[in-house]
C-alpha cells in the first residue's frame, strides 16, 4: 500500500518494490500532490508507465505515456454521497459517450476481465455497484429504486430515521460536546494532557528561523481543487497569480503591490505577484492552486507543500509549511516589439 500523499517518494525513493506503472483517474497529481518536484521527477522516469484516463490535457497528461478519454457526469450513471450536506443524489446518463470516451466502471471492468482476474466484481454493472454502495452507514434502508424515483434522499441513521448528526451530541463527555476541560476526567486524577508542541513546520518550530513565514496553499474559490482551472472565464475569477501578503512582512521585504516576488524553501520556489490587502495575519501569507502550465515559473503552491503525514488518519499537511519571500528584479524584455 502506498499513501498517495507521499507520490513523490513511492515514484523517486520506494524500492522495496519499486513503483513501475502509475494509473490516473479522477485526479491530477502533477498539480494536486504534494512535494510537487518529486513527483514530477517521478513522472519523467523512463521506466515509469503512466496511463491517464482524463477529459482534458491536465498537467499529468504532460508526462503519461497513454491518454484515455474519460466520460463527464452527463455520460454515465452516477450516484453522489454526501460532501458537507446531508443528501443522497442520483445522476443519469444524459448523453451517449462522445467519441472514445469511456466511464471508469467500464474500463476497470474490462482491465480486470482481459488480464484474467477470476473476481466477479469486474462483471457487476452500474446498477449493482450502486445497490452494493448502497449498504453503507448512514444510507440504511434506501434502495436503488427508490433513489431512482426521488432523484434526492436524506440520508438515514440507524433504525432508518432521518440522520441528525449531533441532536444528541457525539463525544463521551457528560455534556456530550467537545470539551476543552473535563470536569469528569479531572475527578478521576488523570494525568493532564501533554503540553502542546506545535507542527514541525510552525512560526513557533525550530525551523522559523530559516523560513519564518507560515503558507496557506489554499484552493481557489473558483475551482474544485484542480478542476476548471483550465476555463479561462474560472482564472479570471480566481487570480491564481498573486501571493497575499500582510503589510508588514512586506514592508521588512521592501515588497510592494503587485511586485514579482518568489516564495521557497528547501523543496521548491514558486513566483507570484505581492497582494497587499490586509486579508491575512502578519506571518502568514497565501496562494492558491493552478495547474502548472498556466502557472509564471511553470509550478504552483505544491511545490512548497510536504509529503509529511498528519499523526491521525496519515492524511497530508499541506498547511503546515514553512516559507520565505523576497523581492524579484523586474523581468527584462529582451526582445521588445518592432514598431
Amino acid at each position: 500500500m502506498v499513501n498517495m500523499s507521499r507520490l513523490g517518494h513511492a515514484l523517486t525513493e520506494l524500492d522495496e518494490p519499486a513503483v513501475k506503472a502509475l494509473f490516473v483517474y479522477n485526479s491530477n497529481p502533477a498539480a494536486i500532490a504534494p512535494n510537487q518536484n518529486a513527483v514530477v521527477r517521478g513522472l519523467m522516469r523512463s521506466d515509469l508507465f503512466t496511463v491517464v484516463h482524463e477529459q482534458f490535457f491536465t498537467d499529468t497528461t504532460d508526462y503519461a505515456d497513454l491518454v484515455l478519454p474519460a466520460t463527464t457526469f452527463l455520460e454515465h450513471k452516477d450516484f453522489q454521497g454526501a460532501y458537507g450536506h446531508y443528501f443522497l443524489q442520483l445522476s443519469e446518463q444524459a448523453i451517449a459517450p462522445l467519441g472514445e470516451a469511456r466511464p471508469n466502471v467500464w474500463l476497470f471492468s474490462q482491465l480486470g476481465q482481459r488480464m484474467g482476474f477470476p473476481e466477479p466484481c469486474f462483471h457487476d454493472s452500474v446498477d449493482e455497484l450502486i445497490e452494493q454502495a448502497l449498504n453503507a452507514p448512514a444510507m440504511e434502508g434506501i434502495t436503488r429504486q427508490e433513489l431512482e424515483a426521488k432523484r434526492s434522499i436524506r440520508l438515514r441513521s440507524a433504525g432508518g430515521e432521518v440522520l441528525l448528526p449531533f441532536a444528541k451530541g457525539i463525544f463521551a463527555t457528560p455534556s456530550g460536546k467537545a470539551e476543552f476541560y473535563s470536569s469528569a476526567l479531572a475527578a478521576e486524577g488523570l494525568e493532564p494532557l501533554p503540553a502542546f508542541h506545535p507542527p514541525d513546520e510552525s512560526r513557533r518550530g525550530a525551523d522559523a528561523h530559516t523560513f519564518p513565514l507560515e503558507f496557506l496553499p489554499r484552493k481557489a474559490d473558483h475551482y474544485m481543487n484542480s478542476t476548471f482551472a483550465n476555463l479561462p472565464g474560472h482564472q479570471k475569477m480566481a487570480s491564481p497569480g498573486l501571493v497575499f501578503m500582510h503589510a508588514s512582512d512586506a514592508a521588512a521585504r521592501e515588497i510592494s503591490e503587485a511586485e514579482l516576488v518568489e516564495i521557497y524553501n528547501a523543496r521548491g520556489k514558486i513566483q507570484l505577484r505581492a497582494r497587499i490587502d490586509g486579508s491575512v495575519p502578519a506571518g502568514v501569507v497565501a496562494a492558491s492552486l493552478n495547474w502548472n502550465k498556466l502557472s509564471e515559473g511553470g509550478n504552483n503552491v505544491n511545490a512548497l507543500t510536504s509529503e509529511r503525514l498528519t499523526d491521525l488518519g496519515r492524511g497530508a499537511t499541506f498547511y503546515s509549511t514553512l516559507v520565505e519571500v523576497r523581492k524579484l528584479a523586474p523581468t527584462k524584455n529582451l526582445f521588445p516589439p518592432i514598431d
